[in-house]
Order: C-alpha cells, then sequence, then structure tokens
C-alpha cells in the first residue's frame, strides 16, 4: 500500500490509472510535465478536462497546503470541472479527510483547497500563493479575469494552465500560443488524435457543422468565427507600425 501510494505521489499518470484512468499519450505527457506554463489546445471531448482535473487533485492530495484554483468564462463551466474533480476524490482509498466541501470549493486535512471561481475578475483578486491555476475555455475567458489571475503565482511559483478549443485570432490564449515564445510548453490534439471520436461521428459533425466550426471545434484551428465582419487576415493587413498616429503622440 505504501509502495503504491508513493508510486501516486512521484507520478500523476500513475494516480490517474488507480483512479481507472488509462491516459492517452499525450495526456501522459501533460500529466508528467514539469512545465510551469503549459498551453493545451485540444478537440471536444478529447478528454482535456479530465486531464486537468487528475493535475487539480493531484496537487491538492500530494503537495499539502496547495491552493488549485479553476477558472472557466462561467460559474457554471467552472463548477463542471470542480465536479470532475470531486468525482475523481470519490475514488481515491482511503477516503481523505476533508474539512470543507460544498458546490463551489473543498478544502481537505492536508491544509490543500480547490476553488472554483465564477468569470469576473473581481472574483479572483482576494487569492495569493496559487500552487496552480487551470483555466477552462481559455479562449473564451475574458481578458481582464486572465490578467487578474496571474499575479496570484506571484510569491508562490504556481503552475498555470490554460485549456481550449480555438475561438478565433484573438485574445490571450491565442496570443501566448501564437507569440508567447518558449515561455510556454504548447500540446495540440485534434479529433483525429482520440482514439474515442470515430471517423463516422466526424463525417457527421462536419456535415452539421460546416467548415469553419468543425476546423475550430475538432481541427484546432484558430480559423475566424462566423460572426466576425473582417477577416484577421484583413484587419492584419491593415496595420502597420511604420504609420504614425495622427494624434495622441507627444
Amino acid at each position: 500500500m505504501l509502495a503504491s501510494d508513493l508510486a501516486c505521489a512521484l507520478d500523476p499518470a500513475v494516480f490517474a490509472a488507480s483512479l481507472g484512468i488509462v491516459p492517452d499519450d499525450w495526456q501522459a505527457g501533460v500529466l508528467r510535465t514539469r512545465s510551469k506554463r503549459l498551453l493545451l489546445l485540444c478537440s471536444r471531448q478529447s478528454g482535456k478536462s479530465t486531464t486537468t482535473a487528475v493535475l487539480a487533485l493531484h496537487r491538492a492530495l500530494y503537495e499539502p497546503n496547495s491552493l488549485v484554483l479553476l477558472v472557466s468564462p462561467s460559474l457554471r463551466q467552472s463548477s463542471e470541472l470542480f465536479r470532475k474533480v470531486t468525482t475523481l476524490l470519490r475514488g481515491v482509498e482511503p477516503a481523505p479527510a476533508r474539512i470543507e466541501d460544498n458546490r463551489l470549493s473543498l478544502e481537505l486535512a492536508n491544509g490543500s483547497r480547490v476553488v472554483s471561481l465564477p468569470g469576473s475578475e473581481a472574483t479572483v483578486r482576494g487569492y495569493s500563493g496559487a500552487a496552480l491555476i487551470v483555466e477552462d475555455e481559455a479562449a473564451r475567458v475574458d481578458d481582464a479575469l486572465y490578467e487578474a489571475i496571474r499575479p496570484t503565482l506571484a510569491t508562490s511559483d504556481g503552475d498555470l494552465v490554460l485549456l481550449s478549443t480555438p475561438f478565433g485570432a484573438r485574445g490571450h490564449f491565442w496570443d501566448a500560443w501564437a507569440n508567447g515564445g518558449d515561455a510556454w510548453e504548447r500540446v495540440r490534439v485534434t479529433a483525429d488524435d482520440c482514439p474515442r471520436i470515430s471517423r463516422e461521428f466526424l463525417d457527421g459533425e462536419r456535415a452539421a457543422l460546416g467548415a469553419l466550426a468543425f476546423r475550430s471545434e475538432y481541427l484546432v484551428e484558430f480559423v475566424d468565427t462566423v460572426d466576425q465582419v473582417f477577416s484577421s487576415d484583413h484587419i492584419r493587413a491593415a496595420l502597420d507600425d511604420g504609420v504614425l498616429p495622427l494624434w495622441g503622440v507627444a
């Protein structure tokens, strides 16, 4: 029992297996990474939320006094990710003692907390010293919320994981993916990489959704959204750093 618990503590992929989850190769890589900043650009239903729920629970169980924050565009979405964490927790044996356990947060006897937060920057400013932040559906999270959550890592040397399908070439998730450089480890998973998604299902989705939505949701391409008035290429072509603005320059 001690050897098994030690193996789970040292290897989050082994911990996932102990909960009945057989990780795909990319999931095992994410669970074992040492990167402090991680971008998961993943197809719908590829297992990205389950992977990060395992990460969150592993951090809370095996690193006492850890604060894990779950952030999404809405409280409902954060609650769904939190529910995955609590469901996984029920599979841990022996069951860890809990000090607090409610719809939005839990606290373990080892001092660790997992908290799901609404999609508003005002709700995150009271937190500090986060060991891990998981931002779900990051492409749809408001940039102001992202900017407000990052300082909670300032004194903790904590980890930041952004996971999402694309939502056009805009926002902090796209910017980190396209322009973040070596500060980020990037993992890209299309529907074709997921053995649980059949070719027949994808063919039906391609016909039902149309090319743009299918490429975004399942091929994880940063294509323009259907409601854009101007294409991203046209907007970028209209910009010129060599032209000074007509006003506002001293």
